[in-house]
């Protein structure tokens, strides 16, 4: 398969690169972003783009991948609706919307969070930009298109949050979070986890659309590459 991601540097998104080009059916790994993700791998290629709300330059660059793995997140923490709607629901359609166009047959996978709202009606800000972004996924024409509702995340393999206040929480939490992911295996995912889910889905289909951290574990567990 071919697999264009978003997110690459981000922390889930370094171990679904990484994930991915463990793949032995993934044949190519294309990732968009405004910076290189600094690795070099035969199956990576990197398209650093600066306006991820408008794809007209790179259009060409984007067509014929079977999967879109989008891990593009960021934080609500003193960020208005306005701000967060704009980073959150308007950045993640304006890439769905041209994927879809151009790439029908392909399986989109969307990084959300536990907690979003598909009501739209939480109080919490996030919640419901969150739950109107998936909404308007799930509408779109592709194949597929699969949410991923993660909750606590515990990075391996080296990986680390770009976002400052992620990175002391992840140091702090260092050594309780293998005992938490023992005691709480449905709730607590590793990175190697969301990564080994995300093509899970792409090969094999899953059983609900919008998937909680319990479904992601399985997924993650039950994933074997051909």
């Amino acid at each position: 398969m071919k697999v264009l991601l978003f997110g690459a540097t981000g922390m889930v998104g370094q171990g679904v690169l990484r994930e991915c080009l463990q793949g032995a059916d993934v044949e190519l790994v294309q990732a968009i972003g405004r910076t290189p993700t600094g690795q070099r791998h035969p199956r990576l290629r990197d398209v650093v783009h600066a306006d991820l709300f408008n794809y007209a330059s790179v259009t060409a660059q984007l067509d014929d991948f079977d999967a879109c793995f989008f891990c593009v997140g960021v934080t609500s923490s003193r960020v208005s609706e306005p701000d967060y709607t704009r980073l959150t629901y308007d950045m993640t359609l304006a890439a769905a919307k041209t994927l879809a166009t151009l790439n029908p047959r392909m399986v989109f996978v969307y990084v959300s969070g536990a907690g979003a709202d598909s009501s739209e009606t939480s109080a919490t800000m996030w919640e419901r930009v969150r739950g109107r972004t998936e909404n308007a996924l799930l509408a779109l024409p592709f194949r597929g298109v699969y949410i991923f509702r993660p909750g606590m995340i515990q990075p391996l393999d080296g990986i680390k949050s770009k976002t400052t206040a992620y990175r002391i929480f992840y140091s702090l939490m260092k050594p309780v979070l293998p005992l938490l992911r023992a005691a709480m295996p449905k709730h607590v995912l590793t990175t190697r986890q969301v990564g080994q889910a995300m093509l899970a889905v792409v090969r094999n289909g899953a059983r609900k659309r919008v998937l909680e951290s319990a479904d992601i574990a399985a997924l993650g567990r039950s994933a074997t590459p051909p």
